[in-house]
Formats: structure tokens, sequence, C-alpha cells
């Protein structure tokens, strides 16, 4: 398998990776290319843009000017406080509940709201609906979370024609943060084809009916998409802020905790070194870990080449975080067995055909191993020369103590204990509401 010379990246990385004459990916060169972007200038063409909207819907008396699907993680508070406080605009924060809430998800959420001042509408998948749509798309696709991505995808757009308010306002792109799918000249914008394609791997709802799965159009609400003509006749748009704003998560993640009262994990997760992502939801690890299962490279590498990428972190250090949790099975997977009502013996059986033949193979005792990792390229020839400068603000140094967890580095338990125990559960339990 081939690596990034720079990050961590596999050759196979989804949804799709490209590499250099250099041995660089995509990714890092998406990231590099922020220094060729005159920021001024985009946030002077953001500005301007959501005046237009600010003027047209003041006018037409619609108390919201735009909607930001938000989860309560870093990411929505921060382009909340974008939103009300920088730009004075009066978002609709909406959001999909998929129903696997963790305690300090709930907590993040309420405080989102009560810190901005904003009103929210949420939607609850009911947990008998998820439960079949999660157990089918487990064994179809390899996928447990298609609900969570197909909600998020399409019920802010149902609220967009519903309310009649066209601007949806997300954060960054995600393919093209980790992976550069995209270059930041193309200035992309949602799109239903990205959503189909790669978000709901290329199934639509009525996919999901038929006497095997047991879904009937009563389970599938929320993941209907509006029409292209109740679409274009409203003029629905959906932005990145990542366009037009220079994104650093680890300096956004640090002002809505200074500021804004965000909380993030305490203590060493299973899936990452990270406390302060994907902190709605742990779902997510058992998510990742199928990841890991298919393609043979999780979170910790998304995170740590994320770090290198920012000089915060060596390429060495990275395949350390690599070597520490990429394999790991997260103990939440029980949690999600007993709520599928499955063994694990059929949970890894439906993802058997489904690991890539390029990274995974069977031992003489029919026991599934990797063939590569990246721990085997710390020493690939070409790494000195493609090096990221490193910076004084490094990922485990003291200061950064609440936002990356490290053996060496002192635990900040207290905001995650507080919102366990004000729920009464076990950390690896969920909530629905």
């Amino acid at each position: 398998m081939e690596y990034c010379k720079r990050c961590l990246y596999p050759a196979n990385a989804k949804p799709a990776i490209i590499f250099d004459e250099e041995g660089v990916c995509s990714g890092c060169r998406y990231h590099e290319s922020r220094q060729n972007i005159d920021w001024r200038e985009r946030e002077k063409l953001l500005r301007e843009f959501l005046e237009t909207y600010k003027k047209k819907f003041k006018e037409k008396g619609n108390p919201y000017d735009c909607i930001i699907p938000v989860s309560g993680g870093k990411d929505s508070h921060y382009q909340t406080y974008l939103m009300k406080v920088v730009y004075g605009m009066n978002p609709l924060l909406v959001t999909y509940n998929h129903a696997f809430n963790t305690p300090l998800g709930i907590r993040n959420l309420n405080n989102l709201v009560t810190q901005f001042g904003c009103d929210l509408i949420r939607f609850t998948a009911n947990p008998t609906s998820v439960r079949k749509i999660s157990r089918y798309m487990l064994k179809k696709v390899g996928d447990l979370t298609w609900h969570y991505h197909a909600g998020i995808r399409t019920f802010p757009f149902q609220v967009a024609v519903k309310y009649k308010i066209p601007l949806i306002v997300w954060g960054e792109h995600g393919f093209a943060e980790l992976t550069g799918m995209f270059t930041l000249e193309d200035m992309v914008e949602f799109t239903k084809w990205t959503r189909q394609e790669h978000d709901m791997r290329g199934f639509e709802p009525d996919d999901l009916i038929n006497d095997e799965s047991g879904i009937t159009w009563n389970d599938l609400a929320p993941y209907v998409y509006p029409t292209y003509e109740e679409i274009e006749e409203l003029g629905v748009r959906g932005i990145y802020l990542s366009n037009f704003l220079y994104w650093n998560a680890k300096e956004q993640a640090d002002f809505v905790i200074s500021n804004y009262n965000f909380k993030t994990f305490s203590g060493k997760r299973d899936r990452t070194f990270s406390l302060y992502t994907k902190t709605d939801d742990h779902a997510n690890d058992v998510h990742d870990y199928l990841k890991y299962l298919k393609f043979g490279y999780g979170r910790a590498t998304d995170d740590a080449s994320m770090e290198i990428r920012h000089g915060r972190m060596s390429r060495e250090e990275g395949i350390e975080m690599v070597k520490q949790y990429d394999h790991v099975r997260p103990r939440t997977l029980d949690t999600y067995l007993k709520f599928l009502e499955i063994t694990e013996a059929e949970f890894y059986d439906w993802i058997e055909p489904m690991r890539d033949p390029d990274i995974w193979e069977k031992n003489d005792q029919g026991k599934w191993v990797v063939n590569d990792s990246v721990v085997n390229h710390a020493h690939d020839e070409g790494i000195d020369h493609v090096r990221v400068q490193q910076v004084g603000d490094k990922t485990f140094s003291e200061h950064n103590k609440g936002l990356y967890y490290h053996d060496g580095l002192e635990e900040n338990r207290e905001s995650n204990e507080v919102a366990v125990r004000a729920n009464r559960m076990d950390t690896l339990d969920f909530i629905v509401l």
C-alpha cells in the first residue's frame, strides 16, 4: 500500500485520494493551498453575501435569514457564533436527532441554545425505525449510521422549504479537508449528488424498502429530500464557511471552550486521542471501527494527519497514535450489538465481504490480518523532503491538555463526568432524547 509521505493516509482512503510525484496526498495539498488564498477578500465576499440575505428577509418579514444544521459539537458552536455574533444574522438552528446521543452531547446542545439565544427545531427519529435502518444498512454496506448522514443532509432542506429559508450554512467541507476531494478554488456548495453518492452511499430512502429490511415509508420520513421544483422555486443554497474563512478546528474548539462553555471529553477514548471531536455520539466509535475493518485505517489516522498538516505533530508522533488507536475494538460495540439485536459473530460475518483485499488477507489460521500499515513506512525515501515545519503549539503541550489525551498530560475530568452524573447513566450507553 502506498502512504502519503507527509501525513498518514493510505492510497485506499475514502471517498477518494490521489498522490502527486512527491508522494504527497491531495488532502495535504488542499491544506497547503490555504496559504495562497486571499482570506481577507474571501471574508469580504461572505460578508456581502450574508448582507444580501439579511436585507432580503428583513423586507419579507421572515424572522430567520439562514439555517444552521447543528449537533451541539464544536463546529455547531463556532458556526453559530459567526452567524449570530460576528455577522448579525438570526439563524434557525436545525437538529436531526439520530437517537444515539452521549450525555456530553445533550449537555452541549443545551449549552448551544442557551449561549446564543437561537431558536432550535429538533426532529427525533424513533428508535424502532432507527434499529431497522441501522441493522439493514450495516449488513448491506457496513454502515450503522446511514440514518445519521441521511437525516443530517436531508432534514435541514425539509425545514428550509417549509419555513421558506433558502440559505443553509455549513462549517467545513469534510471530504475536502480530509482527503482533498475538492480545491478551494472550486468554492464548492452543497449538492444533492454529494448527499446521495457519498453521505448516503448511493441509496435513496425508497431503496431501503423491501421484505428483507422490513422498512416501510413510515420509517423514512426524515430522509425524503424535497423535490427539484421545491428547491428551485425557493432557490435553496448550502454554503461552506471554510471556503470563506481560514478553518482551524483546534483553534475554534479552544475559542468556544474559553468563551462559550463548550465541554470536551475527559480521559482516554477508544478510537482517538482528540477530546473535542465527535462529542455528541459514540456510535461514531463503531462507525470508525468499521472503517478500520474495511480499509485498514481509522480515526487516529484522520486526527493525526490534521495535526501533522498544522505542524503540531511530527509524522513519527502521528504513527505512534495510529499504533495505539486504529486497531482498537471500541467498548461501545457491545452497546450497539445489543441495540441491533445481533451477535458479534454476525457483525464480523456481515463485514467480511467488504474488507478491502488490497490491505486485508487471511493468515494460515484463517484470521484476518492487515498486510501493511503506515507503521511500516516511517522511513520511506522522500519523507524528509516534504515535511511540514513544526510550530510551537505542539499537540501534546500543557496548554492543550483539555483538547488531546496523552498519558503524560494531567486529565481534565470535570466536563464529561458532570454530564454523566446529571443523566445517571453509564458512559457507554446512549440517550434518545
